[in-house]
């Protein structure tokens, strides 16, 4: 099987579920509202503030990486700025090939110009929503929910959790926890993952990224989680000594066996140093955890701070890895199993977009 081709990456359809919408913002829309509110940017223009985002967040620390939110954060606080944000974000997506995408973002981060919790949601939808209309006029329908996020270093969990099911049929499709973890483990939010359960709503939990198998630990067997928010650190219960036979510990075996979703991110990954000795893509765990039949996806977390796209990523591991068109396909029917979404509607997407996307693609070759 040959390398799949930059042309093949763009052209195949692409699931992503972990994009953070404060995390995908266009540098140019970040310039544009920063001078309209006033909010001072560490650069000028949006070439080179996307060069700043770039160069801040891949210093190699998941704090630092998350500073660059702050300016983010600060452009998405009136109601018409949300819904662009939204809007612009659907529309980026679906042009390189997203036929199916969660967007999370934390309701609680853009309160101070005096919106509701209620209304910050409703701006994010109404931006949707126009996105999704714009995008299927230019022929590139596309899906998209909200995930709802609380901020683990906070103590609004449960509130968030009851808007998830408040707006579950209205375009929100489940809830998360983000954040540092270090010193902010899942369980501060048990309330929270409890209720959501009790409802039959779905949740992923920021894990195993900025700290190691306890927090993935926690966020299974304390929270219940139904995918991993990268959750690249089970490869700590992994003895790699004999590189040709991989023995999997009792964590590792369970998040397989079980078929738990990696919401992996392989460039953000690598600037935030999540795994150690990382230096490379072809350094990350992924491979390894795909030949050893995880359920892995790939996602982009933040385009414009790692300054990517769910096309860039899928060329960075057939770069590392020589994958083909079988191997994206895997990645992407993974994904869609794993997504939010109702099971008959994730069929549709599977048997009908994606599987005859790929095979059209295949036929050519």
């Amino acid at each position: 099987m040959s390398a799949a081709t930059p042309d093949q990456v763009a052209a195949v359809p692409k699931v992503a579920l972990h994009e953070h919408l404060d995390g995908g913002v266009r540098a140019a829309t970040v310039a544009e509202i920063a001078d309209e509110i006033g909010h001072d940017l560490p650069a000028e223009g949006a070439d080179a503030l996307g060069t700043w985002f770039a160069e801040a967040s891949s210093s190699g620390s998941l704090e630092r990486y998350l500073e660059t939110f702050v300016h983010t954060v600060a452009v998405m606080q009136r109601p018409e700025d949300l819904a662009r944000v939204a809007r612009e974000s659907v529309l980026d997506l679906a042009t390189d090939g997203c036929v199916y995408a969660e967007l999370r973002w934390a309701p609680e981060q853009h309160l101070s110009s005096g919106l509701s919790l209620r209304e910050t949601v409703d701006a994010v939808q109404a931006g949707i929503d126009e996105g999704r209309a714009l995008a299927a006029e230019q022929g590139h329908p596309i899906v998209v929910g909200q995930l709802l996020t609380a901020m683990r270093h906070a103590k609004r969990g449960l509130e968030v959790a009851e808007l998830v099911v408040e707006y579950r049929d209205r375009g929100v499709f489940g809830f998360d926890i983000a954040g540092a973890e270090d010193g902010f483990p899942p369980i501060l939010h048990l309330e929270a993952f409890e209720y959501l359960r009790r409802e039959n709503s779905h949740f992923t939990i920021h894990a195993g990224e900025g700290f190691g198998l306890p927090s993935i630990w926690q966020a299974i067997q304390r929270c219940g989680a139904d995918r991993l928010g990268h959750g690249v650190r089970i490869v700590d219960d992994i003895d790699r000594s004999d590189p040709s036979h991989p023995v999997l510990g009792r964590l590792a075996a369970y998040v397989r066996d079980r078929r738990i979703p990696l919401e992996m991110c392989p460039s953000s990954n690598l600037h935030t140093h999540a795994v150690p000795g990382m230096t490379t893509i072809a350094d990350h765990p992924i491979g390894m955890l795909k030949e050893l039949g995880f359920r892995v996806t790939v996602n982009c977390d933040n385009r414009l701070m790692s300054n990517t796209s769910m096309s860039r990523e899928m060329n960075l591991l057939v770069e590392a890895f020589d994958y083909g068109l079988d191997d994206l396909r895997w990645f992407t029917v993974n994904a869609m199993k794993s997504a939010f979404l109702p099971f008959d509607e994730r069929l549709t997407l599977i048997n009908d977009v994606i599987k005859p996307s790929y095979a059209a693609l295949k036929a050519r070759l």
